[in-house]
């Protein structure tokens, strides 16, 4: 196992910090949301803040190793949607998917839209497979007639985010996201001017 910021292979107390890091991390960002103190991770961890920033030099850092399952499961959930007979039906259940993953843990949805145009950020290494996972998609749905061909991933990316980000601060309304995302979709039919 390496870090991101060195090609070496980490000595067996370095990967069992960094497990236990992303184990607390995971729980952290749960209860807290994404904004979780990361001081709090590393004491959770049994580690000090040094320890953590050298692991992960910033907050996306972390949060990009931390949702790395999640991410690899939305982008194996595209590559099969890929096959479905009907490309509309694919894109819209993929774009449910991101809008449950986003929602999930309290502020991501903001760091995402935040780092979407920011391909210096550690989060890109999430966000740039996931926009071309979408735009393959999307293609799909397009050549079949059944999507505006003016519609752009980045569009619908951002769009997917600011559901999550609604749904997140409208927790007392669990069908908000079915509403809003069906909104979107009807914008985006070709039939509609």
């Amino acid at each position: 196992m390496t870090t991101g910021t060195t090609a070496r292979p980490m000595r067996a107390d370095a990967r069992r910090n960094y497990a236990r890091l992303l184990k607390e991390a995971r729980a952290a960002f749960a209860e807290h949301g994404t904004d979780a103190s990361l001081e709090h991770v590393a004491r959770r961890a049994g580690v000090g803040i040094g320890t953590l920033y050298r692991h992960f030099p910033n907050r996306h850092a972390l949060m990009s190793a931390v949702f790395e399952d999640a991410v690899a499961a939305l982008l194996a959930r595209s590559r099969e949607l890929l096959e479905d007979p009907e490309p509309c039906r694919a894109l819209v259940e993929w774009l449910r998917a991101i809008v449950t993953h986003a929602g999930e843990y309290r502020g991501l949805a903001r760091a995402l839209m935040s780092a979407s145009n920011d391909d210096s950020s550690a989060l890109s290494s999430c966000s740039v497979p996931m926009r071309e996972a979408g735009r393959q998609l999307l293609v799909r749905a397009q050549e079949s007639g059944s999507v505006r061909p003016d519609v752009s991933i980045a569009d619908l990316m951002q769009l997917t985010n600011a559901i999550a980000l609604a749904v997140e601060e409208t927790p007392a309304d669990p069908d908000l996201a079915d509403r809003l995302l069906t909104l979107t979709l009807k914008g985006l039919r070709r039939d509609v001017a």
